[in-house]
């Protein structure tokens, strides 16, 4: 398994296809990091679309989709599956932040979140807006996800 990167450290540039749900319509595009640069990006992967904690999660962060947009960052939730099924959970539960395809679990391992058996450990990085890691919890079970409140207090120092 790759090593996280550190707090401080600039973080690799990635990207990933996906898609956001816009009104009634999932608009599908690549997601790239570097074109993030500016504002702070939480990039949240997490096991699988439509099971129950990744429902509450993805839920919970859509429903602070404005405390999000108010410290001016942008919520990308990342997982193994494909496009289509990040469609249906989209749709299924309104979420509103871009939801990302790492099918081959690329950018998990370089994140040093993939994990035998599960696919991937449930966790959350906050990266700065020069592109360094400000702030990371990897889940060691992936029973619980940190909450919005939580991740608003360390987007603070960016706004």
């Amino acid at each position: 398994m790759a090593t996280a990167p550190e707090v401080g450290s600039v973080v690799g540039d990635f990207t990933l296809p996906g898609g956001e749900l816009v009104g009634d319509a999932f608009e599908r595009r690549d997601f790239t990091l570097s074109a993030q640069r500016g504002k702070p990006v939480v990039v949240a992967f997490y096991p699988g679309d439509n099971t129950a904690v990744c429902t509450k999660q993805l839920c919970s962060y859509s429903s602070g989709f404005e405390e999000f947009a108010g410290l001016g960052a942008t919520v990308w939730g990342i997982s193994p599956q494909d496009v289509d099924s990040h469609e249906g959970f989209a749709r299924r539960h309104g979420l509103r932040m871009p939801l990302l395809a790492d099918t081959g679990r690329e950018v998990a391992r370089a994140f040093g979140v993939s994990a035998p058996g599960i696919g991937l450990r449930r966790s959350v990085f906050l990266i700065a807006p020069d592109g360094t890691l400000h702030w990371k919890h990897v889940a060691l079970l992936g029973a619980t996800f940190q909450s919005v409140s939580t991740l608003a207090r360390q987007l603070a120092a960016f706004a």
